[in-house]
């Protein structure tokens, strides 16, 4: 099956030479696109499906057909120089450390080789570090639960269960209507792992992810088939004696529910697991910062606030709830509010503006207004043309308040010391000003 990779924002022409995608395989990949909940009500907001040419917009991830799979890359400037080969396997590198972080997965990247990231899609990745997990875990074990059982027994088991034995057995008192616990490894959490390894053994084309997938479905051989759309997701339960399986928990969801869409019937059969960039490049700078500022007597709200513009002066009713990215208090007040873009701005000397939208900038002028906050910032990933990595790039008043506005870029693309870099930048200290964080 043809696997196609193109970056985000960026085009890929119909026709059979190298980095071209047949016009039947395009014609599919729009389809299915156009199906998932990010495509908008224009049905181009993950693909725009033109007449010489698939270009992508701001959703990465992987969309796989039948007879083709498309991988989105998100726009990441990395190293230069190198070949296209090297600078896809280093982004889909930082793509799966960012959703590590925003997920709350421990992923050591190290343990796949440079040539695994060059040669394997973001899904197949993806899958091999879940199977690599689920098999550690097996290891040590199936997690087991007491169940509640009925059974007609023809001795006594458990509690006695009247209502039924008299209703049932009234004429035939050789059985005993029981109520027992059993523990069990057919539990909710099991099934949901399994529907996992099913559903990803029919995605994979991968030789040596199949064979891996095979043997985890014999494991779960024995545990109940549940579809997807009836998986029991709110009757799992994760405390003390399954804690190492939050992790997996958390991967099971990711393939098999929110963003992973799947469809079947039509043109559009095929299935697709795609994130808007612009919500996870907020979920892992958020999570960040909130370690990064970890002992300062500082703390991070995210998607916090929520105060209303607007009162309605008839009914009190308020309106237009803001959310801010992130909030930094101190002592209980706001000190400063954040709100991430994933957008790329200009350096000053290109624009004074800094390629800063109107809208955002209303829209910071209103968190001045609502907060109190005597700093607010503008996050923004960092490119070469910005010059000094995760430097604050512009800083302007708002006029006729105290508040100053900054905006800032930082570089995902550069892993060593974000923690610290945060820190720093987000305190405005000198580099030589901070112990480095841990």
């Amino acid at each position: 099956m043809p696997a196609y990779t193109v970056r985000e924002w960026g085009k890929l022409a119909y026709g059979e030479g190298e980095g071209q995608i047949l016009e039947r395989h395009a014609d599919r990949l729009a389809s299915l696109a156009a199906r998932s909940t990010f495509a908008g009500r224009g049905g181009s907001g993950v693909l725009e499906h033109g007449r010489h040419a698939l270009r992508a917009r701001g959703v990465v991830g992987i969309l796989a057909a039948d007879d083709a799979s498309l991988e989105i890359l998100p726009k990441i400037d990395v190293a230069p120089g190198e070949t296209t080969d090297h600078q896809n396997a280093a982004i889909r590198k930082r793509l799966v450390h960012m959703l590590a972080v925003a997920l709350d997965l421990k992923i050591d990247l190290g343990v796949i080789t440079d040539l695994a990231w060059q040669r394997e899609t973001l899904l197949e990745i993806l899958i091999r570090i879940f199977c690599d997990k689920l098999t550690d875990a097996l290891r040590k074990g199936m997690p087991r639960r007491y169940i509640t059982c009925e059974d007609d027994l023809p001795t006594l088991r458990g509690q006695l269960d009247i209502t039924r034995q008299f209703t049932r057995h009234a004429v035939n008192p050789s059985r005993l209507a029981c109520r027992f616990d059993l523990l069990s490894e057919d539990t909710p959490l099991n099934r949901i792992m399994k529907a996992a390894v099913l559903r990803l053994a029919r995605l994979s084309r991968r030789a040596a992810n199949q064979q891996r997938l095979r043997e985890l479905a014999f494991v779960y051989a024995d545990i109940t088939d549940v579809p997807v759309s009836a998986l029991p997701w709110d009757q799992v339960v994760i405390d003390r004696t399954n804690r190492s399986w939050q992790e997996l928990f958390a991967m099971a969801r990711l393939f098999l529910q929110d963003r992973y869409q799947t469809t079947t019937g039509g043109v559009g059969q095929g299935t697709a697991m795609l994130f808007e960039m612009d919500a996870l490049f907020e979920e892992y700078v958020g999570r960040l910062i909130a370690r990064s500022l970890a002992g300062t007597g500082l703390t991070v709200s995210l998607q916090g606030g929520r105060l209303f513009c607007l009162s309605a002066e008839d009914s009190g009713r308020a309106l237009f709830q803001t959310r801010p990215d992130i909030l930094i208090r101190q002592g209980g007040r706001v000190i400063q509010v954040i709100d991430t873009k994933w957008k790329r701005i200009s350096a000053r000397i290109d624009d004074p503006k800094l390629g800063v939208s109107q809208a955002d900038v209303y829209q910071m002028m209103a968190y001045a207004q609502l907060y109190d906050a005597p700093r607010l910032m503008l996050l923004y990933p960092h490119h070469p043309g910005l010059g000094t990595q995760d430097a604050v790039q512009g800083r302007f008043s708002i006029t006729g308040h105290t508040t100053v506005l900054e905006t800032a870029s930082i570089d995902v693309a550069n892993s060593a010391d974000m923690l610290d870099r945060l820190r720093r930048l987000i305190l405005d200290l000198e580099p030589t000003a901070l112990e480095p964080a841990e």
